[in-house]
């Protein structure tokens, strides 16, 4: 079936450093718990995972922040922890914990009998939910499509949820790295199945969110999260529908590394706050475009306060285009939603002078 032309391409253009009229804004968690519609469907669910695999809720919150702001993209609801749910780890989410896993990683044998999901029945729910998205945008903007980073995802399923010390995944990483980077390749080829796949389903655009990636050491980074990373890059899918797809890596606290990142081949660098864009741009140069950088906690300042904050970061990225606005991480759950319409309004505003 032929889809809608695409209306708003803004932030493709940008993140292929095309000239925009002015910078794109979306927001990580833009669909989330900040919104009460958001909260409405979740309790309609029942439960997260049931919200994830209900097509029709799936798309409906994944439209919510659409309806209410001015965003350049939409980003598909789902969790980046689908794949080793997938993988029959069995994700659950308790009250104010976050993500568990009923049976987490602990022997080397349950790696060596891993394999990759089916996308075609244990994760078809996702792919499932990007086509009714797809059909539902009518082209109003493109759709984003995601995955954990392997490094990210095996920290979770070997920990068995969150943690602070990363203790039980670097105990394997460094006594047993022969078994971690079993582990890591499984998951590379399973995120690149999976980002395919939303691909072929009508995601114009992909991203990875390495968020634990930031807790190792440089040379612990390249060996088991960005060689990953790049395996993944070189193994998603380049045009579809006539278009390039744009892919995204995003490493949270990784602004030292930003150097060895644009070399794997992406075609963006996600950027946390701590990381000035002035000094990003001139280290990178015109090899990737960089999406961010607004730290999500501006957002409980007044709107005067936040759209002082919006200036500052586009007066430091300049002229030009290759920027994708956004946070520097997810948008805190209690955040007002008009500090958020503020944000964007103030995006819209003071952006298009550096577009000139």
């Amino acid at each position: 079936m032929q889809k809608p032309a695409l209306q708003n391409d803004r932030y493709l253009r940008a993140l292929q450093k095309q000239p925009v009229d002015r910078t794109p804004v979306w927001m990580m968690r833009q669909a989330g718990r900040y919104l009460p519609e958001y909260k409405a469907s979740r309790a309609e669910a029942g439960d997260f995972m049931s919200l994830c695999r209900n097509t029709e809720l799936a798309c409906e919150v994944t439209l919510q922040p659409l309806r209410r702001f001015d965003l350049d993209a939409a980003i598909l609801f789902s969790d980046i922890l689908t794949i080793p749910d997938a993988m029959g780890l069995e994700l659950y989410f308790e009250t104010g914990e976050g993500p568990k896993f009923a049976k987490p990683i602990t022997t080397t044998r349950q790696i060596e009998q891993l394999t990759v999901p089916d996308m075609g029945s244990d994760l078809k729910y996702v792919t499932d939910a990007v086509s009714l998205i797809r059909q539902e945008l009518q082209g109003k903007v493109p759709l984003i499509g995601f995955s954990g980073s392997p490094w990210t995802l095996a920290t979770y399923m070997v920990e068995g949820g969150s943690t602070k010390n990363f203790s039980k995944v670097k105990k394997l990483m460094f006594a047993e790295p022969e078994a971690m980077h079993q582990l890591l390749d499984i998951l590379a080829d399973s995120v690149i199945a999976y980002l395919n796949a939303q691909i072929a389903a009508g995601a114009q655009s992909v991203m990875v969110f390495d968020t634990w990636g930031g807790v190792l050491s440089p040379r612990d980074y390249r060996e088991f999260s960005l060689a990953y990373m790049e395996k993944i890059v070189r193994g998603v899918t380049k045009r579809s529908e006539d278009r390039d797809v744009p892919i995204t890596l995003f490493t949270k606290n990784g602004g030292q590394w930003l150097e060895a990142m644009a070399d794997a081949g992406s075609t963006a660098l996600g950027i946390d706050w701590t990381t000035d864009l002035a000094d990003a741009r001139s280290r990178v140069g015109n090899q990737v475009a960089l999406q961010g950088n607004m730290d999500p906690s501006v957002l409980y300042a007044s709107p005067q306060r936040i759209e002082a904050e919006v200036k500052q970061i586009l007066a430091s990225y300049g002229h030009g285009t290759g920027h994708v606005f956004n946070l520097g991480h997810g948008i805190h759950p209690e955040v007002d939603p008009e500090h958020a319409g503020a944000f964007i309004e103030a995006i819209h505003k003071h952006s298009p002078k550096y577009h000139r």
